[in-house]
């Protein structure tokens, strides 16, 4: 007999819920594209969202997922031929890295694995032996969404000025906006991107990239912009349309400006953080006690290395793939596929699956989540601790 038959729930790492409040927002008419309540409303925008990124520098908005922002950071400030270190722990750092080369970036790769944080030490040592300063960029993820992994921010850039390396300093979080804490002025982080679609709770097609003064300086020397990417007319330009090479995502803005309502001023940035953090702290909770018996255990082994906005549970082969199946076809709930972990070509590959716990999200919502979790793993004859959700609760309850 098939339960499945009320409100779907989406577990994923994004994108994520969307409030309704924030459909109700882009459910109306196109505006007037020229001027009047659209142009005034979008100036509102950047103020919140510095507010967000803790940065009172820049902020250039695309029509575009992660990637684009991705792209923009590249051709705003690099050349070809440039150098940039990469910083890999997961999928997401090195999909940055591999994207600068293609765009004829020389990219220099330092892979800590999917299960460990980037090392300070190692950074710093590999910085200490450029001694001509030719690496233009160190790149790193906050978050990395595959593996889960959170970096310490503050102590890369700690690193950096150790070695005394000119390096522009550059951070992708797209997963842990809105869901990690992030401080991007106070940590010395020069050029930041996101996305809407996580802890912006807004449907997937904006993205943004912050930059300080020291990584706008390069855009005048950087040979591989394009009308599209270049940040200049979008933070600078006199005219409206310059703000987005065009027609501006006008539904999509809408839609923002009343998550950033909710998440800025009615919530406040700290709140939310510490929302994040409580309901992180729920899921391992459970997963605590799930991992106590059978093979389910997080990806990452120290707490204070995870991330806030996604936990990656590894499994006993094939058994992550018929979790999620159960969850999502008898249960209502969608969890997040493994990205990068194994290899798609061998046996047992679906040993991977992930919980994204960002955004919109309480703990109704959470609690719903684990318990069809628990539903599936005793329903599939999954080995497993007892108690997830009671452990859950319990920390929910401590606030």
């Amino acid at each position: 007999m098939n339960l499945n038959f009320g409100k779907q729930q989406l577990s994923i790492p994004g994108p994520s819920v969307i409030p309704d409040r924030v459909l109700q927002a882009m459910h109306r008419p196109s505006p007037n594209i020229y001027e009047g309540e659209l142009v005034e409303m979008v100036s509102t925008l950047y103020p919140d969202l510095k507010a967000v990124a803790r940065t009172r520098h820049h902020c250039a908005i695309y029509i575009a997922n992660g990637h684009g922002a991705w792209e923009a950071a590249i051709c705003n400030t690099l050349n070809r031929g440039d150098k940039v270190l990469v910083l890999v722990t997961g999928y997401f750092g090195r999909g940055w890295g591999d994207m600068a080369a293609a765009l004829g970036i020389e990219v220099q790769f330092l892979d800590f694995g999917n299960r460990a944080d980037a090392d300070p030490n190692r950074v710093e040592d590999h910085l200490r032996t450029d001694t001509a300063h030719e690496i233009r960029a160190v790149v790193t993820v906050q978050t990395d969404t595959a593996s889960s992994v959170q970096n310490n921010i503050p102590a890369l850039r700690r690193a950096i000025d150790a070695a005394g390396h000119p390096a522009l300093y550059w951070v992708d979080c797209i997963a842990s906006l809105g869901c990690d804490r992030h401080k991007m002025d106070a940590w010395g982080v020069d050029l930041m991107v996101a996305g809407c679609q996580k802890g912006l709770m807004t449907p997937a097609g904006l993205s943004f990239v912050f930059f300080n003064d020291r990584a706008d300086a390069a855009w005048a020397t950087a040979g591989l912009n394009t009308p599209y990417w270049d940040w200049a007319n979008r933070t600078r330009g006199e005219i409206f349309y310059q703000k987005f090479a065009g027609t501006a995502p006008t539904h999509h803005l809408y839609g923002l400006r009343e998550a950033l309502d909710m998440l800025v001023h009615e919530e406040g940035v700290e709140p939310c953080w510490h929302r994040h953090e409580v309901l992180s702290e729920a899921v391992w909770a459970a997963l605590d006690a799930w991992s106590r018996a059978g093979d389910l255990s997080m990806n990452i082994k120290d707490a204070e290395k995870r991330s806030r906005a996604v936990t990656t549970i590894r499994t006993a082969p094939d058994d992550a793939g018929r979790l999620r199946q159960w969850c999502e076809h008898e249960g209502g709930l969608t969890l997040g596929i493994g990205l990068g972990l194994t290899q798609p070509d061998t046996r047992g590959r679906d040993k991977v699956f992930r919980i994204g716990h960002m955004g919109h999200l309480n703990p109704l919502m959470l609690m719903g989540c684990l318990g069809t979790i628990d539903a599936g793993l005793k329903a599939l004859g999954i080995p497993h601790g007892t108690g997830a959700p009671e452990a859950a609760a319990q920390r929910i309850a401590a606030g």
